[in-house]
């Protein structure tokens, strides 16, 4: 793990835990996500469409076994479920303002369930610009949910009605690969959540983007 990503994240939780130092723990958590934010907008910047559909790696099990446009839609869909249809029960950014339409997505889930070639197909499928501004709806409507929290909203669980909510959704895929995420998130209290997905599993995909955009720049210079 990125050793300065992983120091800022160890302080803002170590902040937050306090009720006299949570608020600035919740400012560096924001400066975090801000600076992982901006790893995404190079690469989207820098790389032309094809390259988001590319697979360097090959199938597997690891973060970097995977596509750049895979992983940004994963990322973000996570965040958009757990802030909007868990924690605030209220619609998703995604089906708000046409992003479904307008990211050409055939699917709503996590995408949890796609490997290997349906992980391309699926990646071949969107258009990474619009993809990209609804990563940016996303983390700047997750940024007002964590201005808003106080302290004592940390300690919130949740029940077997928000577990219910959650699967009558069907943003979760009912595949094995999938429907753990959500025992995985129900599991939590806010604070936990605010762990993961809202700044350790930035770092992990974030940190697996860059690897593949560092092979594929490796493949380009063979190939040249």
């Amino acid at each position: 793990m990125d050793k300065e990503w992983s120091e800022k994240n160890k302080k803002m939780q170590a902040l937050i835990a306090k009720e006299k130092t949570f608020a600035e723990g919740i400012k560096v958590l924001l400066e975090l996500r801000s600076s992982l934010f901006e790893q995404l907008a190079s690469i989207v910047k820098t790389f032309p469409p094809a390259a988001f559909y590319q697979m360097p790696f090959g199938p597997g099990d690891g973060n970097h076994n995977a596509t750049l446009a895979w992983s940004l839609w994963h990322l973000f869909r996570v965040e958009d479920i757990v802030a909007h249809t868990l924690i605030l029960n209220d619609k998703q950014i995604l089906f708000k303002n046409s992003w479904l339409k307008k990211t050409k997505s055939p699917i709503v889930t996590t995408g949890n369930e796609l490997d290997g070639e349906a992980m391309v197909d699926f990646s071949k499928k969107l258009s990474v610009k619009a993809l990209y501004d609804y990563c940016k709806a996303v983390m700047d409507s997750t940024n007002e949910l964590l201005k808003g929290l106080q302290f004592s909203d940390l300690k919130r669980k949740f029940s077997e009605e928000d577990k219910e909510r959650l699967a009558a959704s069907e943003c979760v895929s009912a595949e094995e690969s999938a429907s753990w995420l959500i025992d995985f998130w129900v599991g939590k209290n806010v604070k936990g959540l605010i762990q993961m997905p809202f700044s350790r599993h930035w770092i992990m995909h974030v940190e697996a983007m860059r690897r593949i955009k560092n092979k594929l720049c490796q493949q380009a210079k063979r190939n040249c």
